[in-house]
């Protein structure tokens, strides 16, 4: 039975859930040892560019104005953690593109009860790889324009104010947009013609947004949130029709 509209929650606890069970769990380890490493990697730089970046995002206010920072200096500092957060999700699940690809066709396996231990094969990864890095660029040409605009009117003073909520807005879309997109690309659906089925099921679709979104802001967390989001997308993609828009 599909799920009330706001149903994210449950798809995601469900897919973790899914990828902590004993036949999934060998597919979750190598996308999680490579988000392990990005993670490292960019709270390290965070840290040592953290200053610097929110000084640059503040808008320079007169001096009667002065006492405004104390109040903007927090919106910034927030506006600085969703740029990062944004950089951490884009770069982890492109590099993990493969990865990610081939948990979702196993978790699909498994929900359509064909095996509940599906093996592991290099081979099907080195097949997946090329298509869906090709996917990946395709997502990047979607995220750049569109962030970068964002990140513009982040510069800008007084439409700055508001874009630490339009980075959210965003981003919560785009949550759903990553990860709904490997089942519908394993089951051959276009890029746009999976757009098209996510702006149909537009509340399905920003709720399991909305609560990856908020999942992955936890550090250490947000390692596990991203193979389980997988899961719980494919749980989605199934229960709410996807494959029989594939088979269309």
């Amino acid at each position: 039975m599909p799920l009330p509209v706001l149903s994210g929650p449950q798809y995601l606890r469900e897919g973790l859930k899914l990828v902590l069970s004993p036949g999934l769990r060998r597919f979750v380890l190598m996308p999680l040892a490579v988000n392990l490493v990005l993670f490292v990697a960019l709270v390290t730089l965070a840290m040592h560019q953290f200053g610097i970046w929110v000084d640059a995002l503040m808008p320079s206010l007169p001096d009667w104005l002065s006492f405004l920072e104390y109040l903007l200096w927090p919106l910034f500092v927030t506006l600085v953690v969703l740029i990062v957060f944004f950089t951490f999700t884009l770069l982890g699940t492109s590099l993990a593109a493969p990865l990610n690809g081939l948990l979702a066709e196993k978790v699909e396996v498994v929900l359509r009860g064909e095996d509940h231990f599906p093996p592991f094969r290099w081979g099907e990864l080195f097949a997946l790889a090329p298509r869906t890095f090709g996917r990946e660029l395709r997502k990047l040409t979607y995220f750049l324009p569109r962030s970068l605009g964002l990140l513009i009117l982040s510069f800008i003073p007084g439409p700055n104010l508001v874009a630490p909520f339009l980075w959210v807005l965003f981003g919560v879309w785009m949550m759903a947009v990553q990860y709904i997109d490997y089942p519908a690309d394993n089951n051959k659906v276009g890029w746009d013609e999976m757009l098209a089925w996510l702006r149909g099921r537009r509340w399905h679709s920003l709720s399991f947004g909305g609560i990856t979104y908020a999942a992955l802001l936890i550090p250490g967390l947000n390692l596990l949130i991203m193979p389980a989001a997988v899961a719980g997308a494919t749980l989605l993609w199934v229960r709410e029709g996807g494959i029989q828009q594939a088979q269309a």
